[in-house]
């Protein structure tokens, strides 16, 4: 790979809204040399994630914004080309947050390898990784279903959605997916077989809840935020549990975000509502890997992949994601 062959999208403003072609450079800037502890890769897969709407905003969040001029922060999978590092090889293939760059380098200590033996490379940032991961750790640590009790999951078609819906299945719940239009709401119903979907786009949650959960609702898997929010906490259980994950619906408009109007249902019911992310998480990756493999090689799991190509689409890859467009999880191949 030559110099020139070397790319990096690079953020060039803070966007208010959505970011779009305007809010990034791209540059082919060489590589620096690696030093002891670095190694230096080549990017074949990114993650395009709707957390990257808050990766570019000055608000206060988990991780700091990503910085003017700095490559666009984003998970990826990478080969190793050069490594001062003992315990990581050329030719091993590792994960992390690389960056939407073709190549780079990185201490070798935020990096994580990966075995390709297992699965191919753009798993482990779906349901073999970060993606997996959320809905694992989301579902089991935070929401803490038990077998017989009604789930609800909003964006249930999408990577994490999908993948909390079918482990709350699993667990021998009664499964709820909301999702937005008829193809994905039939993917939920004919494909992972849920017991009721509910498109948000075409039907009046508040009425179908009350039709498909008529005993009230005991998990909450949140993905989105808004009035969906609002609907559910009007009709928990008492003990419920509820699990924030993303607010997807509230990602455009971030500088007025809607909170929960019915929160005090939170009080009345004695509820939990619990917000997460993996950096909680990061010392148990092992235990939700080993869980997921094995489900998704007896072929109990389902994941879907939805891939785009070209550092060049990246920011039509965001567009889609925040239009709920993609139909599970969305990747970027370079």
């Amino acid at each position: 790979m030559t110099n020139q062959d070397i790319f990096q999208l690079r953020l060039a403003s803070y966007p208010e809204g959505l970011p779009n072609n305007e809010h990034f450079e791209r540059t082919h800037d060489a590589l620096p040399e690696v030093k002891d502890g670095e190694i230096s890769f080549e990017t074949t897969w990114i993650s395009i994630d709707p957390a990257m709407k808050g990766w570019v905003t000055q608000k206060r969040s988990y991780m700091p914004p990503v910085a003017i001029g700095e490559a666009m922060r984003a998970f990826g999978v990478a080969k190793v080309t050069e490594s001062k590092h003992p315990k990581i090889q050329v030719g091993d293939w590792i994960t992390g947050m690389l960056g939407v760059q073709s190549a780079g380098v990185l201490d070798a200590r935020l990096v994580r390898k990966i075995d390709t033996s297992f699965a191919p490379p753009e798993k482990y940032l779906g349901g073999l990784g970060m993606t997996g991961y959320t809905a694992y750790f989301g579902l089991f640590d935070v929401a803490k279903p038990e077998p017989g009790q009604t789930v609800v999951v909003s964006a249930a078609a999408g990577a994490v959605g999908s993948v909390a819906s079918q482990l709350a299945k699993m667990h021998g719940c009664k499964v709820i997916g909301i999702a937005g239009g008829l193809e994905k709401c039939n993917y939920l119903k004919q494909t992972l077989k849920l017991h009721g979907t509910i498109d948000y786009k075409n039907q009046n949650v508040a009425e179908q809840l009350d039709k498909l959960a008529p005993q009230g609702i005991d998990v909450y898997f949140d993905n989105v935020g808004g009035q969906i929010l609002d609907d559910v906490l009007m009709r928990i259980n008492p003990h419920a549990r509820i699990a924030v994950c993303g607010a997807v619906s509230q990602y455009e408009n971030l500088d007025n975000m809607i909170g929960p109007k019915n929160y005090m249902q939170i009080i009345t019911q004695s509820a939990i509502m619990q917000g997460f992310t993996m950096k909680d998480y990061i010392r148990r990756i092992p235990e939700a890997f080993t869980k997921l493999y094995n489900l998704e090689h007896k072929g109990e799991l389902i994941l879907r992949d939805h891939i785009i190509e070209g550092i060049d689409n990246f920011t039509e890859g965001l567009r889609m994601i925040y239009a709920g467009e993609n139909q599970g999880k969305l990747l970027l191949k370079l």
